[in-house]
C-alpha cells in the first residue's frame, strides 16, 4: 500500500520534503537553469517551509554529476569550532549513543559547531549552475517573507521540541506564535529571515563568512557561553570530492566519501548482499530481515572504528568498499541466528533531522543533497535580528575522548548522509537520498534493494517498510506485512526487536525511464512531494520535424 502518488514528466523533475520547495526547484528548470539550480533553490526553500531539518549554517553534501559524465561531491559538512575540547561534555555511562548531561551538545550555544551549508550550495551554483544565486534564491525569500502553510509534521515536531523552544525568545517568537505551538493549517512568516536571504542574494556568501551575519553569530555566541567564533566561521573551508562508487548486481552506486559513512557502507553491504538471492528470499521475509539485520551490524562496526574526517585519520575506504573483504564478512552471518560482531582487522597499510533533494533535466545532469541542523530545530538556538537557526552538530561528535571520532579542534564531523545516484550501463538510472541520523544509509540501501532486487515501483519502494539494526536492538516498521509472525519469528532467531511507526524519515527520488520520463516520489513520512516539467516551446517554422518538411 502506498499513501502519495508519484509523478511523471519529460523535461526534468524535482522531489524534496516539502511541496513548497520542490515548486521553487522546478520554477528553476521553467526560467531555464538546470538540476543543479533546482536542487539548490529547492534546498534554499526548505531552510524556510522545514525550518526544523535545516539551515543556511548547517551541514551536507551536494552529490552532482554532469551530462558530461563529470562527477564531484561538495563537503559543506560542519567543522568542530577551534576552542573545543576532547573532554568538554560529560558522557552519561553505559550509553552507546552521544548523550551528554544537561544535553549539552544537542541544546544551546554550546552544541553549535561551524556550518558549511551557505557556502557548499553558493559554490554549487557558482560552478555549476546556470542560474545566478540573487533567482536561485528568490523563492525561498518570497516563502520567508509572505508565509507559509503550518503542516501537521511541522506542529508535531514544534511540539516535541516545544519546551527547548521556549528557552531562546528570537526562536520561539517565530516559532511559537501567541505562546503556544502554532495549529496545523495556520501560517507562518519570518520577516527577519527574509531580510537575511535578501542579503544574501545581494552580497553573496561573503554576508555570512566574512561579513554581518557571521559577525552576529560569533557575538551571539561569546554572549551565551558558544565556542564558535569569527575566526572559525570566516577560516570555514569547502571541499570538492571524488565520490566513492561500487557496483550491485550490474547498477553503480555513487555517493559521498568520508567524513560520509553512507554511501561507503551501503556499498560495503550490498558487496555482502550479492553473495545471497535477496529476490527469492522475498521482501519482509524473516529471512531477509534478519540478513539485512546482519549485514547492518557488520557495517556499523566498522563505521566505529574506521570512519572518520579523513583529515584526522586514514579511511580504509578501498578495503572496506572491497568484493574480497565482503567475501570475508559473509562468512561471519549465521542466516538462523542473530550475532553481534567485532570490526574488521584492517591490512597494516591501509574510519532525524535532515532533509533531503533530487533534480534531474532533460540534458543528463543529475543532483542528489541531503542537508541538516541535525536534531528538530538544531540547537533551538536564532540568532537575534537574523531569523536564522543554527545547528547542534556537536552531537555527532563522541563525547568520549581517545577514539576515532571524538571532539579535535577544527575537525570535521562525521556524517551517514547518502545522497545516491544510480547508474546502469553508464546511464542515468535513480537518484535518491532520506533524512534519518544513523539510520540514513541502511533505509537508503533498502530502496535500492527494493527497486533492484523486488522490482518495486520507485513509490512503493520508498514507501515499503523498513528495518534498521547496529545492535543489539532490530527496530522494524509496523507496515511490514504479517508484522506478528515477522516479529515472532525474529525473536526465535535471538533478535530484540522494537516496533516505531518509522524508521528513518521522508525519502524522496527520481528514476530515469528507458523512455527517457522522469518518475519522482517521495515518501509519507515527510511533508514530500514530487513536481516535473513537460511541454516545452511551440513549433516554429524551422524547427518541425524533418518529414513534415518533405
Amino acid at each position: 500500500m502506498t499513501f502519495k502518488q508519484p509523478a511523471t514528466a519529460s523535461r526534468g523533475m524535482v522531489t524534496s520534503n516539502h511541496p513548497l520547495a520542490s515548486l521553487a526547484g522546478t520554477e528553476m528548470l521553467v526560467k531555464g537553469g538546470n538540476a543543479v539550480d533546482a536542487a539548490i533553490a529547492t534546498m534554499f526553500a526548505l531552510t524556510v517551509v522545514e525550518p526544523m531539518m535545516v539551515t543556511i549554517f548547517g551541514a551536507g553534501f551536494v552529490n552532482i554529476r554532469l551530462a558530461d559524465g563529470t562527477s564531484t561531491v561538495i563537503d559543506n559538512y560542519v567543522t568542530v569550532p577551534g576552542r573545543a575540547t576532547p573532554d568538554m561534555f560529560e558522557p552519561i555511562p553505559g550509553r552507546i549513543d552521544h548523550k551528554v548531561r544537561d544535553e549539552l551538545n544537542e541544546v544551546g550555544h554550546r552544541s553549535v559547531a561551524t556550518g558549511g551549508t551557505l557556502l557548499g550550495w553558493a559554490t554549487a551554483i557558482e560552478k555549476y549552475g546556470r542560474l545566478t544565486l540573487g533567482e536561485v534564491m528568490a523563492p525561498a525569500i518570497r516563502f520567508a517573507r509572505d508565509g507559509f502553510r503550518v503542516s501537521p509534521y511541522l506542529q508535531a515536531i514544534t511540539r516535541m521540541q516545544e519546551a527547548n523552544i521556549r528557552r531562546y525568545p528570537a526562536t520561539a517568537e517565530v516559532f511559537l506564535p501567541s505562546g503556544k505551538v502554532p495549529e496545523a493549517g495556520s501560517r507562518i512568516v519570518r520577516t527577519d529571515y527574509a531580510r537575511t536571504l535578501a542579503a544574501i542574494a545581494e552580497h553573496g556568501p561573503d554576508y555570512l563568512y566574512h561579513g554581518p551575519l557571521g559577525q552576529a553569530i560569533a557575538a551571539d555566541m561569546a554572549a551565551n557561553g558558544g565556542l564558535v567564533t569569527m575566526d572559525d566561521i570566516e577560516n570555514y573551508q569547502i571541499f570538492e570530492r571524488a565520490p566513492v562508487r561500487g557496483t550491485y548486481r550490474g547498477y553503480e552506486v555513487i555517493g559521498p566519501p568520508p567524513p560520509s559513512s553512507g554511501p561507503l557502507h551501503i556499498i560495503q553491504m550490498f558487496n555482502i548482499l550479492e553473495g545471497f538471492d535477496v529476490r527469492a528470499l522475498g521482501f519482509g521475509t524473516v529471512e531477509t530481515v534478519h540478513l539485512w539485520a546482519e549485514v547492518m551490524k557488520l557495517a556499523f562496526a566498522d563505521r566505529h572504528e574506521y570512519v572518520a574526517d579523513p583529515a584526522s585519520v586514514s579511511v580504509p575506504v578501498a578495503w572496506l568498499t572491497s568484493k574480497a573483504y565482503a567475501e570475508e564478512r559473509r562468512a561471519d552471518i549465521d542466516t538462523k541466528r542473530c550475532k553481534q560482531y567485532r570490526h574488521g582487522v584492517a591490512p597494516a597499510s591501509l574510519v532525524e533531522s535532515t532533509t533531503h533533494c533530487c533534480a534531474m533535466d532533460d540534458e543528463g545532469n543529475i543532483v542528489a543533497t541531503t542537508n541538516t541542523l541535525h536534531m528538530g530545530f538544531g540547537s533551538k538556538v536564532t540568532v537575534p535580528g537574523t531569523g536564522m537557526l543554527l545547528n547542534d552538530c556537536m552531537e555527532l561528535m563522541d563525547p568520549n575522548p581517545g577514539r576515532t571520532n571524538s571532539i579535535a579542534p577544527g575537525k570535521r564531523v562525521l556524517s551517514s548522509m547518502s545522497p545516491c545516484i544510480v547508474m546502469k550501463d553508464g546511464q542515468p538510472f535513480m537518484t535518491l537520498g532520506t533524512p534519518g541520523g544513523l539510520k540514513i544509509f541502511g533505509a537508503v540501501a533498502q530502496a535500492i534493494s527494493n527497486v533492484i532486487d523486488h522490482q518495486m515501483p520507485l513509490q512503493e519502494a520508498f514507501e515499503a517498510a523498513r528495518m534498521w539494526d547496529r545492535g543489539p536492538l532490530l527496530e522494524i516498521e509496523r507496515g511490514f506485512p504479517g508484522f506478528a509472525d515477522l516479529k515472532a519469528g525474529l525473536v526465535a532467531r535471538g533478535h530484540a526487536v522494537e516496533a516505531p511507526l518509522k524508521v528513518a524519515g521522508g525519502m524522496n527520488g527520481i528514476l530515469r525511464r528507458p523512455d527517457g520520463i522522469f518518475e519522482g516520489a517521495a515518501c509519507w513520512r515527510a511533508d514530500g512531494a514530487a513536481m516535473g516539467y513537460s511541454g516545452g516551446d511551440a513549433l516554429v517554422e524551422g524547427s518541425e520535424p524533418a518529414m513534415w518538411r518533405s
